[in-house]
């Protein structure tokens, strides 16, 4: 799910010139002809202060905090939210701050914005491209996870192996096609007005410094145990009972979160509504039926969702693969797009021939990378999790496939196709190696792990373009973040998820996790270990995920805006119900206030929702380390 609902609006790209002829690459070739020589003249700033020493520290600071973060929220709601606006804004305030104190000469630049958003990316996508649900389902699955250190490793080379892999792709996609990039088109947008009005700036500053405090303070309350301290109750339950039980024990609650409530503000109001509705149907009907037949052993939520999690995931999984089929254009043109990164010219000739020589990345780079770092893949495979040197060999090109296919879904819909590419990896690998769960669940990281971050990171070079940035200087920035990320969100995740027991619980339901864990265990044990009852729980999970998929195609215009998210729907069946109700209350709120007040909305619900996603989360983290480590009681 790394999909970024926090950065979905589209705005103009400002550039969407297309090649005419079959002679529009070459020099000399008319503006009009060329997009690449027209940006070169137009558009590109190459004097302009870009990735300085103080974009990249500033880029690796805020990239670690916001991947905490996310970590945060991906274990609570499966969502990896986009950073990179966030951060830009934070960078913004903070150089601002600075610059008015006196203690900084120069104006932090559109451009260093921009290439400290590449670093922050780079970091804050640590928890996407499966990471967070592979390393989780694999200890889940075996009660164990290598040490922390070679666990950095291992995340640090599989994204870098990810950024490698956008370069054949990212010139072909952005550059010559111009697909739209949705999100890199509005933090491009995004950075352009932070630069260019500097109220509008501080304003937007403001609301995100006073939206964090107000998150964290909520945390203090709820969750600080001081003696000093009265804390506010966690959770209030819904007004009835069911089967002679508070609403609350089938987590039909109101939670004192504005996490949730911020979360909800950036996804969609059909999501919204869709994730409530998903709610009402799973705690309020189908789990008292369950309960009463006996297959559910009684009312908690793990009892609860050791059942729920085979219906959400093959809705989730069916869903996600129908919606992907229905992109076969898409993957044509991707496989048409890999076909071209062979037999092209040499080096010297491509140099020569390439006005962009001195900007782009090389093509060499490409090779080079996977030829540095693949065999190190490789071999973390084979000792960390005992995978089959050639699973480990046949991962690198297919982790290319995936990259080409999920870089020109993310650029044509800006929704990184994980809940399809996840599952498809993992069906490959097993059933290449048959009940080897580590192979399953890692093999398929590694694959899909390359594929999206090298999808996600494209987002950042679309901004890049439309400001005239250096991509070279992107590229470098992107492995600077992935280092911050990776150095970061290993310990961080230890202390949070100290044991297995812990994920999947109400405190950290980490749905994405239950899907992965789910096939995984699927797949190794087939699907005659599965009680009976939860055989038709995924069966008709599965149905109803192609079902409405089909009706969100295919029916009438007018209906279609009725017809439910299969992603919000699937969802609230493996996550408590009350954060599908948190979530519908922040979406709800959003709604009102962009029909009622446009301009208001445009200009608060990103930094207001950012603000309490980041305060909560980050003092959260911090509660929770310090009930680690014995500095605050539990």
């Amino acid at each position: 799910m790394s999909q970024s609902p926090s950065q979905q609006t589209p705005s103009p790209s400002g550039l969407r010139l297309q090649p005419t002829d079959s002679h529009a690459g070459e020099p000399g070739a008319s503006a009009t002809q060329d997009p690449e020589l027209y940006w070169l003249k137009n558009v590109y700033q190459g004097g302009s202060r870009q990735l300085t020493v103080r974009a990249v520290i500033a880029g690796m600071l805020i990239g670690a905090v916001m991947c905490l973060s996310n970590l945060y929220v991906i274990l609570k709601t499966g969502w990896s939210l986009g950073v990179t606006i966030t951060a830009c804004i934070l960078a913004f305030a903070v150089f601002g701050t600075l610059r008015s104190l006196k203690l900084l000469k120069n104006d932090f630049t559109a451009l260093e914005n921009n290439a400290m958003g590449s670093v922050a990316s780079a970091a804050g996508y640590m928890t996407g491209g499966g990471n967070m649900a592979a390393v989780p389902a694999l200890l889940m699955l075996t009660g164990a996870l290598p040490p922390a250190g070679w666990l950095v490793a291992w995340f640090a080379v599989i994204s870098a192996l990810g950024v490698f892999a956008a370069i054949p792709i990212k010139r072909q996609l952005i550059n010559i096609e111009a697909l739209p990039f949705p999100t890199g088109t509005a933090t491009a947008e995004t950075i352009r007005a932070l630069h260019g009005h500097g109220e509008v700036a501080r304003r937007k500053s403001k609301l995100l410094a006073g939206a964090g405090l107000i998150g964290a303070l909520l945390v203090l309350v709820r969750d600080a145990r001081f003696s000093w301290l009265t804390n506010i109750p966690e959770k209030v339950s819904m007004p009835f009972t069911l089967l002679g039980k508070k609403a609350s024990a089938w987590t039909l609650s109101f939670d004192f979160s504005l996490l949730l409530v911020g979360a909800g503000a950036l996804v969609s109001f059909r999501t919204g509504w869709s994730m409530l509705l998903g709610a009402v149907l799973t705690y309020g009907f189908l789990a008292p039926a369950m309960v009463t037949q006996g297959a559910i052993p009684e009312v908690t939520y793990r009892a609860i969702n050791t059942w729920m999690v085979w219906t959400g995931s093959a809705l989730l999984v069916s869903s996600g693969l129908l919606a992907f089929a229905f992109q076969w254009r898409s993957v044509a043109r991707s496989f048409k797009a890999l076909s071209g990164l062979f037999g092209r010219k040499s080096a010297k000739e491509e140099e020569a021939a390439d006005p962009l020589a001195g900007i782009e990345c090389p093509p060499s780079w490409f090779p080079l990378g996977f030829a540095v770092l693949g065999p190190i893949a490789i071999f973390l495979m084979a000792y960390l999790f005992q995978i089959p040197w050639w699973a480990g060999v046949l991962a690198m090109p297919l982790a290319v496939v995936m990259g080409v296919i999920a870089s020109r879904v993310t650029g044509e819909t800006d929704t990184t196709p994980t809940k399809a590419l996840g599952p498809v990896t993992q069906l490959i690998f097993g059933g290449l190696a048959p009940g080897n769960i580590p192979a399953n669940v890692m093999s398929a990281n590694a694959t899909g792990g390359v594929g999206l971050h090298s999808a996600d990171l494209l987002t950042d070079l679309k901004s890049g373009w439309l400001l005239g940035a250096n991509p070279r200087q992107q590229f470098v920035a992107q492995l600077f973040g992935v280092v911050a990320g990776a150095a970061v969100v290993v310990p961080v995740f230890n202390i949070l998820i100290p044991s297995p027991d812990v994920l999947g619980s109400a405190e950290f339901p980490a749905p994405a996790t239950m899907v992965w864990a789910g096939v995984s265990k699927l797949l190794a044990t087939g699907v005659s270990a599965m009680p009976v009852t939860a055989r038709w729980g995924a069966l008709c999970g599965g149905t109803l995920g192609i079902l409405l998929v089909l009706l969100e195609r295919w029916a009438p215009a007018k209906l279609k805006a009725y017809v439910p998210s299969p992603a919000g729907f699937g969802l609230a069946i493996v996550i408590p119900g009350s954060s599908s109700i948190a979530f519908f209350l922040g979406s709800a709120i959003a709604e009102v206030m962009r029909r009622k007040a446009p301009k208001l909305a445009e200009d608060t619900v990103l930094p207001v929702s950012s603000g309490f996603i980041a305060g909560e989360s980050l003092l959260g983290i911090g509660i929770a380390m310090a009930k680690a480590f014995g500095v605050m009681p539990k």
